[in-house]
C-alpha cells in the first residue's frame, strides 16, 4: 500500500509543479515587461517616423512660403518694368497675373502644409507623452518585480518548510519509527528480565556449590561459640528453643 501512496504523492506533486509553472505570477510579470519593452521599442520607431514627417512638412512649408514670396516679388518687378517703360504693359500685366496665380497656389499649399504640420506636431507630442509614461511605468514595474521576486523566493521557501512540518506522513515513516520504538522497548524489557533470571540461577548455583564445597564442616569461630555456649551437635532448628548447659 505504501508504494501506491508514494506514487500518488509523487504524481500530485508533479501536477502541482506544472500548475505552478503555468501560473507563476513572476514569470507572467516578466513576460509582460518584455512585451512592454517591445511596445516601447515599436513606439520609438513610430515616433522617429513621425518626426521625420514633421521635418519634411516644415521644409515643404518653408519652401511654399519662399515660393509665394518669390512669385510676388517677380510680379512686382514686372509691373515696375511696365511702369518704367521697359516692357509692354499688357505683357507685364499678363506675366504679373501669372506670377500672382502661382503665388496664390504656393500660399494654398502652405496653408494645407501648415494644417498637416500642426497635426503631426500634436501627434508627436502625444506620442512623446505616451512613451515617457510607458518608460516610467516600465521602470517602476521592474523595481516592483525585483521586490516581488525576492518576496516570492522567501514565501516559497517558508511555504515548503511549513508544508514539510505540517504535512501528514504519507510513507508511514512516523508509524514505522513508532513500531521500532515499541520493538526496542520490548527487547530492552526482555533483556532485563533474562538478566534477572540469570542472576537468580547464578545465586542458587553459588549456594549449592558453597554447601558442597564446605563438606558439612563448620568454621573455628562457630565451634568456639558452641563450646562457650555448651552446645554440642547441631544447632536447634529455627523456632526451637536453645538448650542451655545443665538443662
Amino acid at each position: 500500500m505504501s508504494i501506491f501512496n508514494r506514487l500518488f504523492t509523487w504524481g500530485k506533486s508533479e501536477a502541482h509543479a506544472v500548475m505552478d509553472k503555468l501560473e507563476d505570477p513572476i514569470k507572467v510579470a516578466e513576460q509582460g515587461i518584455r512585451d512592454l519593452r517591445q511596445d516601447l521599442s515599436n513606439s520609438m520607431q513610430s515616433l522617429g517616423q513621425v518626426k521625420a514627417q514633421v521635418i519634411k512638412a516644415k521644409r515643404d512649408l518653408q519652401h511654399s512660403k519662399e515660393t509665394a514670396a518669390d512669385y510676388e516679388q517677380k510680379a512686382m518687378l514686372l509691373l515696375g518694368k511696365a511702369q518704367n517703360g521697359e516692357m509692354d504693359v499688357a505683357d507685364a500685366e499678363r506675366l504679373a497675373t501669372e506670377a500672382l496665380g502661382r503665388r496664390d497656389g504656393a500660399i494654398e499649399r502652405g496653408t494645407v502644409q501648415m494644417r498637416e504640420l500642426e497635426k503631426l506636431n500634436a501627434m508627436t507630442g502625444q506620442m512623446e507623452n505616451n512613451i515617457q509614461a510607458l518608460r516610467s511605468n516600465i521602470s517602476k514595474w521592474e523595481n516592483e518585480l525585483k521586490t516581488l521576486r525576492a518576496r516570492s523566493q522567501v514565501s516559497r521557501a517558508t511555504r515548503k518548510l511549513n508544508e514539510q512540518m505540517a504535512q501528514v506522513d504519507p510513507s508511514g515513516t512516523i508509524s514505522m519509527l513508532e513500531r521500532m520504538r515499541e520493538k526496542v522497548a520490548t527487547e530492552e524489557s526482555l533483556a532485563e528480565a533474562y538478566g534477572e533470571l540469570a542472576r537468580m540461577d547464578h545465586s542458587v548455583d553459588d549456594e549449592i556449590n558453597a554447601a558442597l564445597s564446605g563438606g558439612g564442616r563448620t568454621s573455628a569461630s562457630l565451634e568456639d561459640l558452641k563450646a562457650r555456649m555448651g552446645v554440642g551437635g547441631a544447632l536447634p532448628a529455627p523456632g526451637e528453643p536453645a538448650r542451655l548447659p545443665g538443662k
